[in-house]
């Protein structure tokens, strides 16, 4: 069998040409398993039959190919290009692993008539132009401040055809009236001027930020010739901001005008490759990708890959490329470069550092992920935003619960190491408070609940959490103060309406942000004790209801009951209701029978 797979492939090699091109392998169920490209497609695909193949997942590739598929192209370049994009859209088994970058930022100036400007994380083949990525969301931020600054880009979203502006479908909104926008949709603004504006965008996205300021002062000086001093100051205001914003790019040399540069960084199968984009002596642009090896390919393979990858992404322009080695692949129009000295090799130094330094920082997360528990950090960041002297290990958070006085319960629901533990979660009923007194009700189950737990000698919580503000806070306190407790538990209060912490004796609350993994672990604990408070309150009411007089009536069974106290929640709820009311959910038979029984008109 495997001879006739042997042989039958031999066949298909035989006939492929000597010309550049892509080939694909697949397997016995017809799916690509790797996708490579080649100079002579004939030589390549041939070495991998001949002898004993280079390592062993080669062997294992072979040992799966059951067809071969091919095509032919022009160039080498054109080949590169195919297989990158093939193997991104079939992502096979065996080849290497790209790093996608979807998740960072783009800025998109918008295909259309008066285009948008704006930042997106999805890259659309629409016909927009898309610069980036950006590894920093403050870069795009930084830009796009600038745009509105330098210039009045529309914002609004509304389709501005000819036909729409002139039929006067919109009206100029507040934007216009702040002076961000010159109002194109009511034809304020002719095409001309605006695309004027656009081409200074791409200019300062390219990296062009000389030219625009040479265009600029030309503008300057015209209006400055024609007395327009006005017109002129306004001009040199956006020059004064373009030149701060090219201050703050990396000067590396004057004498480099527009070259890409690719540092190169590998331990074992993970590769580093970090690029940086020069525009007039100046790092306009930097951006890192990972590339996992599968087959043992050659660091040359590995770094065309990337070349390839990057410069597709970034759409660059650049024909000097400046590498740390020759990756032995030629692109039309495209000059490598290694250099020995000099400006140019400080920055294939740089680059290398930058690569260098991806790495170890993946590296050391990678450690930091293993050597310990996630949780740690979690609980690190807990003892340090509310000033606990050791790690909150073990949290309990109360709630009380009560509807109208009626049943008041409460809740305790216990965290070990930010993770719920539910076998340790504890139901309270209300002994010695009577209505609707949360503060009472709060001070009894906390005394309660460690009263118990020094009882039995049991483990004592790092940290309380109470649901409600100063009022419940201090009520807690005061049950773990009769306790001898105050000072050796911390304890805080969570008000729900902002979500303030409160602690003992601070009359101002702590406002944590809302991403804070603190902040999620307090809440997360509050809506579960809320959660089991509830769920045990509604038992007790339902028990209540079920057991109360209307089991006495004759011809009303469990199930209507249950039915009832789904619809009306207490016997007090029902009884007030009219007739119809009742009779519309359990029918005229049923409802004449509880109307009679407790005397109520119907």
């Amino acid at each position: 069998m495997i001879n006739k797979r042997i042989e039958y492939l031999k066949k298909q090699i035989s006939v492929l040409p000597k010309n550049p091109g892509i080939y694909q392998y697949l397997d016995s169920t017809g799916k690509i398993i790797y996708v490579g490209k080649a100079k002579n497609l004939k030589k390549r695909v041939s070495s991998y039959f001949i002898g004993n193949a280079d390592n062993r997942k080669t062997a294992i590739l072979v040992s799966k190919i059951a067809e071969i598929k091919h095509m032919v192209v022009d160039t080498e370049q054109d080949a590169l290009l195919l297989e990158n994009s093939l193997i991104k859209k079939y992502q096979p088994r065996y080849n290497i692993l790209l790093k996608d970058s979807k998740t960072y930022p783009w800025i998109v100036i918008k295909n259309e008539r008066f285009p948008r400007v704006f930042s997106t994380r999805r890259v659309i083949k629409d016909g927009s132009v898309y610069f980036g990525p950006f590894p920093m969301v403050y870069q795009v931020r930084i830009l796009l401040d600038l745009f509105k600054n330098l210039y009045k880009i529309r914002s609004c979203n509304n389709c501005l055809s000819k036909e729409n502006i002139d039929s006067k479908k919109f009206k100029v909104c507040l934007e216009y009236h702040l002076k961000n926008c010159k109002g194109p949709c009511v034809g304020l603004q002719d095409e001309e001027e605006y695309n004027e504006y656009i081409k200074g965008v791409k200019n300062i996205l390219k990296g062009n930020v000389f030219k625009v300021i040479l265009y600029l002062k030309e503008i300057m000086k015209k209006y400055s010739n024609e007395y327009n001093f006005e017109k002129a100051n306004e001009i040199k205001q956006k020059i004064d901001v373009l030149e701060k914003f090219k201050n703050k790019s990396t000067v590396v040399s004057s004498t480099i005008s527009n070259v890409d540069v690719f540092g190169f960084d590998q331990k074992d199968k993970v590769v580093f490759v970090n690029y940086l984009k020069v525009i007039n002596g100046a790092i306009v642009q930097t951006y890192t990708m990972e590339i996992k090896s599968v087959l043992e390919e050659t660091k040359e393979e590995l770094l065309s890959y990337a070349i390839v990858d990057i410069r597709q992404k970034i759409k660059s322009e650049s024909r000097q490329l400046l590498v740390p080695f020759d990756p032995k692949i030629s692109l039309k129009n495209i000059s490598f470069s290694v250099p020995e000295r000099g400006d140019k090799k400080k920055l294939i130094e740089l680059s290398i550092r930058n690569a260098k330094f991806s790495r170890l920082e993946k590296e050391k997360q990678m450690f930091l992920n293993k050597s310990e528990p996630s949780y740690v950090k979690v609980l690190e960041g807990m003892k340090k935003d509310l000033r606990l002297k050791e790690l909150p290990t073990h949290i309990e958070c109360f709630d009380n619960s009560n509807l109208q006085g009626s049943n008041p319960v409460a809740s305790c629901v216990v965290f070990k190491n930010t993770r719920p533990a539910k076998r340790e979660y504890r139901h309270f009923l209300i002994k010695t408070v009577v209505g609707a007194d949360d503060f009472a009700s709060m001070r009894e189950v906390v005394y309660r609940r460690y009263k118990r737990l020094l009882e039995e000698e049991k483990e004592l919580p790092q940290l309380i959490i109470v649901d409600g503000g100063k009022g419940q806070l201090g009520m807690g306190l005061k049950a773990l103060e009769e306790l001898g407790l105050r000072g050796k538990i911390t304890i805080i209060g969570i008000a729900k309406k902002l979500e303030e912490i409160y602690f003992p004796g601070d009359s101002f609350p702590l406002y944590l942000n809302k991403n804070s993994q603190t902040l999620k672990v307090i809440q997360r604990a509050r809506d579960e004790a809320h959660r089991f408070g509830i769920t045990f309150h509604r038992k007790r009411r339902s028990d209540s209801f079920i057991n109360s007089e209307l089991e006495k009536i004759p011809g009303i069974g469990k199930k209507t009951i249950e039915y009832l106290f789904n619809e009306f929640k207490s016997l007090d709820n029902l009884k007030k209701s009219t007739y119809d009311a009742v009779a519309s959910k359990i029918g005229d038979s049923k409802a004449v029978k509880i109307f009679d029984y407790f005397k109520l008109k119907h």
